[in-house]
């Protein structure tokens, strides 16, 4: 992505995913390290358009699933500011937790409609995120939007998803926590999954260079979602679904760099960064590094740190 780019930032300070608070705080974290500075240090314009607000809603009480009135809300907010931003730049989502990902691949897939190109979206992640709202045992929503998009049932309320996201346009990379409903699901799709077993044998480059050269062959759009917890926690501790044995941070970069190198990103999640479980900043300044590669930025670039 050495081609400047108009970059977009907007907060996400969506929290009603999952019941552990925290993710609230993730887009002024991104702002504290610096992320504006990092993208136009590389020659990229940047916008910060400050935080998405949810559209009004009425919360009601669910015997199982949490916060889902406002969880639609959200959806239908980012939904119109991901498909507006994408008229103008590429869009930054800080998040937030993965919820937000129901809203802005939604927009993004409207965006794509409009555009006449087919959508794909790289999801980097230790989960498929691939339940619905009944599927799921914890009633937490951010397990749901892939299932969502993809236009599984059971998401009553939400904007009707009238041409669902492909299964052959997906990869979900960095996965080792898939319960047992998810991974039925999954294996009757043509979903592409990758998990560090098949990572750890023959390493991340490849699977996302395959997915990459898919996208560039159907002149596709990229959304990318990049989950905290798609890093091992020792690198990254600021999420609250840690599974160790996760991406390093040179796997990361290595992640970043080669979507750099393709110029093939319209629009970036970063997700689930709870500040309050963070060691001095060291995850959202991680998570900001990882960014500028994909913007950009070179290994020899890379300012030395010292926590």
């Amino acid at each position: 992505m050495s081609n400047q780019q108009n970059c977009i930032l907007l907060g996400v300070p969506l929290d009603s995913g999952k019941r552990r608070r925290g993710c609230l705080m993730g887009p002024d974290a991104y702002r504290t390290a610096g992320l504006e500075r990092a993208l136009r240090d590389l020659g990229h314009s940047v916008t910060d358009r400050g935080n998405v607000a949810p559209a009004p809603f009425h919360a009601k009480e669910h015997e199982k699933l949490h916060a889902l009135e406002e969880t639609i809300a959200w959806t239908e907010s980012l939904a119109a500011a991901a498909d507006a931003a994408m008229d103008e730049g590429l869009p930054i989502f800080m998040g937030g937790d993965h919820a937000l990902a129901l809203g802005t691949v939604l927009g993004a897939m409207r965006h794509a409609e409009k555009a006449g190109r087919p959508l794909f979206v790289l999801w980097l992640d230790a989960h498929t995120d691939f339940h619905t709202p009944q599927t799921s045992d914890s009633g937490n929503l951010h397990g749901t939007p892939l299932g969502y998009v993809t236009g599984r049932e059971g998401f009553d309320g939400f904007p009707k998803i009238d041409t669902p996201l492909p299964h052959d346009n997906i990869a979900m990379i960095g996965l080792r926590s898939v319960d047992a409903a998810e991974r039925a699901a999954l294996q009757e799709t043509t979903v592409t999954y990758v998990d560090m077993r098949e990572i750890d044998e023959s390493g991340i480059a490849k699977p996302l260079q395959r997915f990459l050269d898919k996208v560039e062959a159907a002149g596709g759009m990229l959304h990318v979602s990049l989950d905290v917890d798609f890093l091992d926690p020792s690198v990254a501790p600021a999420v609250g679904t840690t599974v160790p044995g996760g991406a390093t941070v040179r796997e990361g970069h290595l992640v970043m760099e080669i979507l750099s190198d393709s110029g093939l990103m319209t629009s970036l999640d970063l997700v689930e960064l709870n500040p309050f479980l963070d060691e001095r900043g060291r995850t959202a300044q991680l998570m900001v590094d990882l960014t500028a590669s994909a913007f950009g930025r070179r290994v020899f670039d890379r300012p030395t740190r010292a926590y």
